[in-house]
C-alpha cells in the first residue's frame, strides 16, 4: 500500500461521488429500484456518517489509542433511524464533502503511521493498514452502487424504449 496514493484515491473518489450526485432531481435522488435497495440520497448520507463515525474515527483510534474500544456504529439501521431519504440532497452532499476534506487534512498530517498497529474485537483483528485500505475500497463499492442506481434510473426513465443497444450491463 502506498499511503500517498490511497490519500489521492480518497480525494478523487470524493470528486467522483460529487459528480454522480450533482444536478439530479430530488425525485431521482430518493428513488429506489426496489424495497431492498438504497437511494442515491441514502448512499450519500451513509458515506457522510461513515466518514465521521467509522473509518476516520477508527483509524485514528488504531494509530493513536489502540487500547481504546471502537465506538459502536449501526450503518444499516441508521439509514432508517436517521431518515437519510428525507434529507436535502445538496446539504447531504456538502456534509459528506466537508467531512472528506477533514479526513484528507487529517491523513495528510500523519507522520509515519504504523500500519501494523492492530486491534482485536468481536469481528476479529484489524490493522491500521487494513482499515485504511478498507476505507478506500468502501468508496469504490459505493461508487459502483451509485453507477448502478443511475443505470437503473435511465433504464426506467427510457421506457418504453429499451436500452440494450448501449451494451450488456
Amino acid at each position: 500500500m502506498t499511503f500517498a496514493l490511497f490519500i489521492n484515491y480518497l480525494e478523487h473518489h470524493a470528486r467522483a461521488i460529487e459528480s454522480l450526485t450533482r444536478g439530479i432531481s430530488l425525485e431521482h435522488a430518493r428513488w429506489k429500484p426496489n424495497a431492498d435497495s438504497w437511494s442515491i440520497l441514502e448512499v450519500i448520507n451513509h458515506l457522510y456518517d461513515e466518514e465521521q463515525f467509522d473509518f476516520r474515527t477508527r483509524l485514528e483510534i488504531l494509530l493513536h489509542r489502540p487500547d481504546e474500544p471502537f465506538p459502536p456504529i449501526h450503518p444499516s439501521a441508521w439509514v432508517v433511524e436517521k431518515q437519510y431519504n428525507e434529507r436535502d440532497l445538496e446539504s447531504s452532499l456538502q456534509n459528506f464533502l466537508d467531512e472528506r476534506a477533514k479526513s484528507l487534512r487529517w491523513l495528510s498530517g500523519l507522520n509515519t503511521p504504523n500500519w501494523e498497529t492492530a486491534k482485536t474485537n468481536e469481528w476479529g483483528t484489524v490493522t491500521a493498514g487494513e482499515m485504511f485500505s478498507a476505507w478506500v475500497a468502501h468508496d469504490v463499492l459505493h461508487l459502483r452502487q451509485l453507477v448502478e442506481l443511475h443505470y437503473a434510473w435511465v433504464k426506467r426513465s427510457a421506457e418504453p424504449y429499451p436500452v440494450e443497444y448501449a451494451g450488456e450491463w
